[in-house]
């Protein structure tokens, strides 16, 4: 990973009360990338479990028919309200200025005398942010900061990635932004920089942020200039966004919480408190209504905007990013004149995630997925959209739709010409070959694995590497391939071993906090299980779910892991959510279309899993040099005693074109090699990521001495590092 960077009172307690007195209902949403969390700190009595996190209720406004009030939106609270000890921050600045004095001076991502609005420069903002290596699979962005630094994207869930970027951006430059929904009364609530208010005043026991909490924007000039170092909160970097148990960002520490995140972006340390309260009350069904954004014309999408899914009008759904839109030329659709684009989306995901960064490929499928505002679909405000912007019209902040804009905005009760656009943006977004097709497919397939195994009991997971399944037939159906073709080409045995589960019947889905470790538990069982069959025998697979079993209903993976000397490793299941389908004793599969794991593979070998299975890890980050045979070393040095009957190896190298590399393992006089991309002719992708690699070459050897990973980058310009690698002996 790229890394560029090296007091809040006891209100929260009396929060807790007073909220468990309000007996708030709200209703449930989450990021279908992953499963949810909405463990509640504050004592809120939750509504109906939708399979995610409570959230205020979306209003029950929509555009009016007439252009110029829809344009206008809806009028909130009076600008008066900033004057008192509930703002955030100050407003200084207005979305559409573009020649005032801080309009005019040069920015992160623009130059002095610019002649841009702040919503010009949102765009350009988002649109610079470099693209890095995550902390697992794939990519995210680099977040640039105006304070001289950068940071490697916060790990969050969907709809909090677009949430954290735009009141991120209002913050640092002291520009005005709310957004509304409805309390389990139905009154109107706003979170925004004047803080969480109603008509009548602060909410509730809310922070008065101002009151409370510091702001130290004023030492900024101090900390570029090198006079001072950071100013930091000392109980916001201990803050966790409420009721969270994934909010983790190791990307800036290994005990971070999204409050040290929090601490080390804003200077005002008031936002950082506002953000962790609002990106626990608001999600995508928030952003999804049209009272704080708006519908797109397909050919108009920009950096900064959101892509939504939503096929339902509360509950469930999902919210990307557009990290890249590119106008490449233009082409006759329908008679008119086109913008031909190339669009790349980021999301976050349940449990928390960096933001996966996708590719062209893989993003025209959500842009042209039916759940993306698509025809029946067209009523729950999904598909492309854009922030309003918080304007004082009349005396009254008003999110509208910027006069700049107004060309692109679509009224949100023209559902037909909202359900057309997944098909246009099959026109609209490049064309992609069959090749091309089945690669982007198989990308997303590829991310949904990466994150079963940290999080194996997340369903949403298997969900949508099942659904990309279903379009991946489909492709191979145009191919002239099979079902059976398509499943030998690309199915793998964590696919079985982690089947999808029907949500709402499925205790598992509920269970967040599931480990890597389980991940591989349970995978080893499974190989062993096949190992042992005997002659032209293949064992079922077992799934990883829960049974009947008197117990948490994982009693057979938990006896496994204490046979193997592991049940340390093993975590007892439990509700990390809203959990209805908590009193199940069985999980449900889902109906499965795939070809059953033995007809396709009962002659492909097993890693057996016998004998004593230790493992040995090395954490330690090593640069990799650029075009030098010297290459990069990283060292494990064993006393274990015995053996070797097998070897494998676990490999994770960041690299942005693993072509380059050459890869070894080495002990003694022996050497292996375990990758080799120059002699392959491996595709331009990054990264090298291998599980439970089999290794040949040690056996007979004692285990005892100095192991090397040896890793060559050999050709110029990308560069990368030894992220983590481990070898599991059996003995």
């Amino acid at each position: 990973m790229i890394t560029a960077l090296k007091n809040m009172p006891p209100q929260f307690s009396a929060f807790t009360l007073l909220l468990l007195a309000l007996t708030l209902l709200l209703p449930l949403t989450g990021c279908v990338g992953d499963d949810a969390n909405s463990g509640d700190e504050y004592g809120l009595i939750l509504g109906d479990d939708e399979g995610g996190k409570a959230v205020l209720s979306p209003t029950d406004w929509s555009d009016p028919a007439g252009k110029s009030d829809a344009l206008r939106g809806r009028a909130g609270l009076p600008v008066s309200v900033d004057s008192t000890d509930t703002a955030v921050w100050e407003i200084k600045n207005a979305w559409a200025d573009k020649d005032t004095a801080a309009a005019r001076a040069a920015g992160m991502a623009w130059p002095a005398n610019s002649g841009l609005t702040w919503e010009d420069k949102y765009k350009l903002w988002v649109e610079s942010m470099p693209k890095i290596s995550r902390e697992s699979y794939g990519q995210t962005f680099m977040l640039k900061t105006p304070f001289g630094f950068e940071l490697p994207a916060p790990a969050l869930e969907c709809a909090e990635v677009a949430m954290f970027l735009r009141i991120t951006f209002a913050s640092w430059f002291n520009l005005p932004f709310f957004m509304e929904g409805f309390d389990g009364s139905g009154n109107r609530l706003y979170f925004g920089h004047f803080g969480v208010r109603t008509a009548q005043g602060n909410f509730g026991n809310m922070p008065r942020f101002r009151a409370s909490y510091r702001d130290e924007s004023a030492k900024a000039a101090d900390f570029q200039a090198g006079r001072i170092s950071w100013p930091s909160d000392a109980t916001l970097a201990k803050r966790k966004i409420p009721g969270s148990h994934d909010d983790a960002q190791p990307m800036i520490g290994p005990t971070a919480n999204a409050g040290a995140y929090f601490d080390r972006i804003f200077l005002n340390k008031r936002v950082g408190y506002f953000l962790l309260l609002q990106l626990t009350y608001m999600g995508s069904i928030n952003l999804a209504d049209p009272v704080n954004t708006y519908h797109l014309k397909p050919d108009t999408i920009l950096a900064g905007d959101m892509l939504l899914q939503r096929w339902q009008r509360t509950g469930i759904g999902h919210a990307l990013v557009i990290m890249r839109a590119r106008r490449l030329g233009t082409f006759d659709l329908d008679g008119v004149q086109t913008a031909q684009l190339e669009a790349e989306v980021a999301s976050g995901s349940m449990p928390r995630r960096q933001p996966v960064w996708e590719s062209a490929a893989a993003s025209k499928r959500s842009f042209t997925a039916a759940s993306s505002g698509g025809d029946a679909n067209a009523a729950f405000n999904g598909g492309a959209k854009r922030w309003r912007a918080a304007t004082n019209i009349n005396g009254s902040w008003t999110n509208v739709v910027q006069a700049q804009y107004t060309d692109h905005w679509v009224n949100s009760t023209s559902l037909t010409q909202i359900g057309q656009r997944p098909a246009l943006y099959e026109r609209i977004l490049t064309q992609l070959s069959p090749a091309q097709k089945i690669g982007a497919l198989v990308e997303v397939i590829t991310a949904r694995r990466a994150h079963l195994q940290s999080y194996p009991s997340s369903c949403s997971a298997r969900i949508n590497r099942e659904l990309s399944f279903k379009d991946l037939y489909a492709v191979g159906l145009e191919q002239g391939k099979s079902r059976v073709q398509i499943d030998t080409e690309h199915r793998k045995l964590e696919d079985y071993v982690f089947a999808e589960l029907d949500y709402p019947s499925s205790k598992t889905c509920c269970w967040n906090s599931s480990t890597a470790a389980m991940y591989q538990l349970a995978m080893d069982y499974n190989r062993q299980l096949l190992a042992d069959a005997s002659g032209d025998q293949c064992n079922d697979i077992v799934v990883f779910k829960a049974r009947a079993d008197g117990a948490d209903g994982f009693k057979l993976f938990r006896d496994y892991a204490r046979s193997v000397g592991k049940e340390n490793l093993w975590v007892t299941w439990r509700a990390d959510e809203t959990c209805p389908q908590s009193t199940t004793t069985q999980d449900t599969e889902a109906q499965h279309n795939w070809s059953p794991y033995c007809s396709i593979f009962a002659n492909t070998p097993v890693n057996p899993v016998h004998g004593d299975v230790v493992s040995f890890t090395s954490t330690e980050r090593v640069a990799i040099p650029d075009n030098n045979t010297s290459g990069a070393s990283s060292f494990i040095d064993l006393s274990a005693t015995g053996s070797i009957k097998g070897l494998t190896i676990d490999l994770d190298i960041r690299h942005t074109y693993r072509g380059d590399l050459r890869v070894s393992l080495r002990r003694g006089t022996t050497s292996v090699t375990i990758f080799d991309g120059p002699s392959a002719g491996q595709p331009s992708e990054d990264d090298v990521r291998l599980t439970s690699e089999i290794v040949n070459g040690f056996n007979g050897q004692r285990a005892t001495g100095r192991w090397e990973l040896h890793v060559v980058d050999t050709a110029r310009a990308d560069t990368g590092s030894i992220h983590t690698w481990a070898l599991n002996f059996e003995l």
